[in-house]
């Protein structure tokens, strides 16, 4: 199995690749340490699996699933991360990944989850699992919160996490090669949507939205 590597903390990511290169049936092929490089690497590579950071700088891990599924839907794609929220996990499935696998799992149930999707089946850690059965038998149908989240666009949220990461609009504008005049209407409609009136305020939001690491 042909596998690459997401993870922007090279110390995880060195120790995923010294785990599964020791198993003989998975070749570590490519590794990203951004969203974008992962997305450049599936292209690439067209690697078998993706095991992806959910919380990547530049392109969060959720938007890179969802662009290389649309591109690439025959790559499974495994998330790796801390969040164990219903909210997380439904979110995760809906961009497109065939497992969800906490980053407290053991290498015995990693190696599980991979040969289980690599079979076209899908994979959830059990204690996230059972939220998401617990949720089902109370009579919840979703999990999505009613907050100004689902209305903001994802460009805007693409400016927030670049906001959040102590970008200047300059700098935003050329990473997402917009002009600066679109990302100041980008930064007024955040704060006007979200109710919120500085850099501060932003990135504190973003932090609870996991669009960047605490």
């Amino acid at each position: 199995m042909r596998i690459v590597l997401a993870e922007d903390h090279t110390i995880l990511r060195q120790g995923l690749r010294a785990l599964l290169s020791s198993d003989s049936i998975f070749e570590i092929v490519g590794e990203a340490e951004d969203g974008r490089e992962a997305v450049r690497c599936v292209e690439r590579l067209s690697p078998d699996l993706l095991l992806m950071d959910l919380s990547m700088p530049r392109m969060s891990g959720m938007e890179a699933i969802r662009e290389i599924k649309k591109r690439h839907p025959e790559t499974r794609i495994i998330a790796l991360t801390v969040h164990k929220t219903e909210e997380y996990l439904l979110t995760t499935l809906k961009a497109g990944a065939d497992g969800y696998v906490l980053k407290d799992a053991t290498h015995d149930e990693l190696v599980l989850a991979i040969k289980h999707v690599m079979t076209g089946k899908s994979y959830l850690s059990p204690s996230v699992s059972e939220k998401v059965i617990e949720g089902y038998l109370e009579g919840r149908e979703s999990v999505e919160s009613d907050s100004a989240w689902k209305i903001l666009s994802q460009r805007e949220r693409e400016v927030l996490k670049l906001i959040a990461e102590g970008y200047k609009n300059k700098e935003i504008a050329e990473d997402l090669c917009i002009s600066l005049k679109t990302v100041e209407k980008h930064r007024a409609n955040l704060m006007k949507k979200l109710d919120l009136h500085n850099a501060a305020a932003l990135t504190v939001y973003a932090m609870e939205k996991g669009l960047v690491n605490r």
